[in-house]
């Protein structure tokens, strides 16, 4: 069926441009000069042609080649990005949980620093009361003792005040 119709597309300007006097046309020798001269050039440029196009197809394979390699190498590079990316996120979530550590750590020392100074203030408090009592007690029993002397109204002998300090003493 294709080949009748490619004989009717091939015959179909013969008949239409055939005229009805009968005059003579030349179509066979110029379709035959035609491929003559295309196996002509065939002959002196297929090697050329052959040639360009296998270059040309090589060249065109090198750049998909080099394209392909630019774009493995990409996807090495981003692969790699996400392998930093998550290691990075890793150490994030780790510095995070040794700094918590870190501060619950540096919270119990303060804490047991600051009761440990708590008791030695209250411990150095308590022995200063102390003193301070002893030191009031002693002021006013010295002047207690002052006036009583000084009075005239108490007569002390030496022998009495002497029982006094010694009993004090004991």
């Amino acid at each position: 069926m294709k080949k009748f119709l490619l004989l009717g597309l091939a015959l179909a300007p013969v008949a239409l441009l055939a005229s009805s006097e009968g005059a003579e046309t030349d179509i066979v020798q110029r379709t035959v000069n035609f491929v003559i001269f295309a196996g002509i050039l065939w002959y002196l440029l297929a090697d050329k042609i052959k040639a360009y196009f296998a270059e040309r197809s090589l060249s065109i394979q090198a750049e998909l080649d080099k394209v392909q390699d630019t774009l493995k190498a990409s996807k090495d590079k981003v692969s790699d990005a996400q392998k930093q990316l998550e290691d990075a996120k890793r150490l994030a979530a780790e510095i995070v949980e040794n700094a918590k550590s870190d501060i619950d750590s540096v919270k119990e020392k303060v804490s047991i620093a600051v009761d440990s100074d708590i008791a030695n203030l209250e411990k150095n408090l308590d022995e200063m009361m102390k003193v301070e009592t002893s030191k009031a007690k002693k002021q006013v029993v010295a002047e207690v003792l002052e006036d009583l002397l000084k009075s005239d109204n108490i007569k002390l002998t030496q022998d009495e005040l002497a029982n006094i300090v010694l009993k004090k003493v004991a």
